[in-house]
């Protein structure tokens, strides 16, 4: 029978396979394994995205976190599973880690099954689409998950900030301790700076480096310099006229918070950007 293989792969993380009729660059999920005699036809794969899942007649869940679409058409010569002999097989696989059929809606066509599993301390949500009478299936998985935060400001943030303001306070522009060396995960960031001044070509700024107030505050003056002038060479770097950037440095002279806590030192310790 097809069910106990499809079960004990379930169970396990997916060895990596690739079939000579998959569509390009296309993978299964790592966890939910295709059904014998398919191949991939086509895939999805974002760090975070939402879904709306089958869970009644006409109605429906959006679910948000990592998401995975995975389409599958039967190869040709193959046996063909019924709609229901599929919806089983998943139903059985997802009973076995734990999981529940939230809905289920398949006649001899095809139809939609929807299944919740826990996933730590959240859940995988995952819903099986067959059609044309099982010669084709379509996974959707979220792995529930709240979005992770990879950009302080984004590039229209900044820009609103500005014509407000006239300045803005970044704090993910990241140097390495007593450095002007630029952090790797400051490159998101500086790619919103990047995009905010391609998209104004009149805009002009600069750039102000800030510290708190360890150290010497002449030490402090000449490392806020570097940093707002590592800032601009990044920028030049890719592109933008240095015209149209001013660096100026102030070290601890202009704290926003208070250096005695830890968490004022951090919000002092920042770049700033000044409409000119």
């Amino acid at each position: 029978m097809v069910r106990p293989l499809l079960v004990a792969v379930l169970l396990l993380p997916l060895v990596a396979f690739a079939d000579p009729d998959d569509q390009e660059g296309c993978k299964d999920h790592p966890t939910v394994s295709r059904f014998p005699g398919f191949f991939l036809n086509e895939c999805t794969a974002n760090d975070f995205s939402s879904f709306e899942f089958p869970v009644g007649e006409d109605k429906t869940v959006a679910k948000e976190g990592r998401y995975w679409k995975v389409g599958y058409w039967l190869k040709e010569g193959a046996r063909q599973p019924s709609p229901l002999e599929i919806a089983r097989n998943y139903e059985n696989a997802a009973r076995k880690l734990g999981g529940r059929k939230v809905f289920q809606n398949v006649d001899q066509g095809g139809g939609d099954v929807t299944y919740a599993m826990p996933m730590g301390a959240s859940e995988r949500w995952f819903t099986v689409h067959v059609a044309n009478g099982g010669g084709a299936m379509t996974f959707h998985v979220i792995e529930v998950a709240a979005m992770e935060q990879k950009v302080e400001m984004s590039a229209s943030e900044m820009l609103s900030a500005l014509e407000k303001d006239g300045f803005l306070s970044l704090y993910g522009v990241l140097f390495d301790t007593g450095k002007d060396t630029l952090k790797p995960e400051s490159e998101a960031l500086l790619g919103e700076i990047l995009s905010l001044l391609t998209t104004n070509a009149a805009l002009k700024l600069s750039v102000e480096g800030h510290t708190d107030n360890v150290g010497h505050p002449k030490a402090n003056q000449a490392l806020s310099q570097k940093r707002a002038d590592r800032v601009r060479a990044w920028l030049v770097g890719k592109g933008v006229d240095g015209k149209r950037l001013a660096t100026k440095g102030w070290g601890d002279a202009r704290p926003v918070a208070d250096n005695r806590t830890d968490e004022g030192k951090a919000k002092n310790r920042r770049v700033e950007l000044v409409k000119r």
